[in-house]
């Protein structure tokens, strides 16, 4: 069987090393107690907040990982833009912020602008779409400590106090919605590469997938960004909240179960009714014998993002306009943990548990 470890990440190391992180940085919060721009503490949250009076601005940093990787092998970057906003945008939103910009760092052993060209290009489009602005950014070129291209983002948001949501009202039996991604966004591509690599060698970007495609055309597929779409129903900064949406988790590192229990406080989720797993996900779990468990830890396994709300019909129905699928897939536990009817490829149909 292959793990993520198996394939260079170590998720408990790096897990204990966020954990290590955090904590330092909570040491730095007693520097601004009292004044303008005193941060929230958020357990378990997706963004970090600073208090500016009637509102929170709140931050984060994410990247593309190794799906440049992916973009280098194909011969393809500009739809990577759409993934890296992706990261930053749709964790701000998780607290029901509007992301109003975006700095963006290119580290690369070797400036070239058939790169950067594609890729700035790329981020610029996704950028106009959401109502984002880049304010400034950085180049890097360092050879003797990059191999390639790496892609990061900062986000700054804002939000309004009383918008900002931290999922304290749910409660068991409220519904949870899942938003369908059309593949794996940008987390998990070590464990996809390692696995293409094994069945199809060094060149398995250019063997055949299905509808014309090749692997590495499939699996490059760009991130949704659901950030636009969920401001509709939230409210950008100064609009009103047309709906009531209690907690969102955006599926990225962890995969669904590490991340649905972030927003649930004390609650866990029953979840049994998942959108299938797209098949370029079940053929890697069949080549590289990736158990359905360490599939959902990894990988989003076609859910991009939840919600929990009672208000579905709404939901649905402004997800669609922005060509997003929506569909109830479970709700909300008073048990702790989650458990999934699983949609992978070994044990299709059979609950997985997994633990708080």
């Amino acid at each position: 069987m292959t793990t993520y470890k198996q394939a260079g990440v170590d998720i408990s190391m790096g897990d204990k090393c966020s954990a290590l992180a955090y904590a330092a940085a909570k040491k730095t919060f007693i520097g601004r107690k009292g004044m303008i721009g005193m941060p929230v503490n958020i357990e378990g949250g997706f963004t970090g907040a600073l208090d500016f009076g009637d509102y929170y601005m709140v931050f984060n940093s994410d990247g593309i990982g190794s799906k440049m990787m992916v973009g280098a092998a194909v011969g393809k970057y500009d739809t990577l833009g759409y993934d890296l906003l992706a990261m930053v945008a749709d964790d701000a939103v998780c607290v029901g912020a509007e992301t109003l910009a975006i700095t963006n760092t290119i580290d690369t052993s070797k400036v070239d602008d058939k790169v950067v060209g594609p890729l700035l290009k790329g981020l610029e489009k996704a950028c106009l779409e959401q109502k984002v602005v880049i304010p400034g950014g950085e180049i890097g070129e360092m050879p003797d400590m990059v191999k390639g291209n790496m892609w990061n983002s900062s986000a700054i948001g804002i939000v309004e106090k009383e918008k900002f949501i931290l999922g304290k009202d749910v409660k068991p039996g409220d519904p949870i919605i899942g938003l369908r991604s059309p593949g794996f966004r940008s987390n998990g591509f070590a464990l996809v590469r390692h696995v293409l690599q094994k069945k199809f060698g060094a060149k398995w970007a250019e063997k055949k997938f299905e509808g014309g495609k090749t692997w590495g055309e499939a699996v490059l597929t760009p991130s949704i960004i659901y950030s636009a779409a969920l401001l509709e129903l939230l409210g950008r900064f100064g609009e009103k909240r047309v709906c009531n949406i209690k907690a969102l988790a955006h599926i990225t590192g962890g995969g669904l179960p590490g991340n649905v229990v972030r927003v649930l406080g004390k609650y866990g989720a029953d979840l049994t009714d998942l959108w299938p797993a797209h098949e370029m996900m079940t053929r890697l779990q069949e080549f590289g014998k990736v158990e359905d468990r360490e599939a959902y830890e990894v990988w989003n396994m076609g859910i991009g993002m939840t919600i929990v709300s009672n208000e579905f019909e709404k939901i649905a129905a402004t997800m669609k306009k922005h060509g997003i699928q929506a569909r109830i897939i479970g709700e909300v536990s008073k048990k702790p943990g989650v458990r999934l009817v699983s949609q992978g490829h070994f044990k299709k149909g059979k609950t997985l548990e997994f633990e708080e």
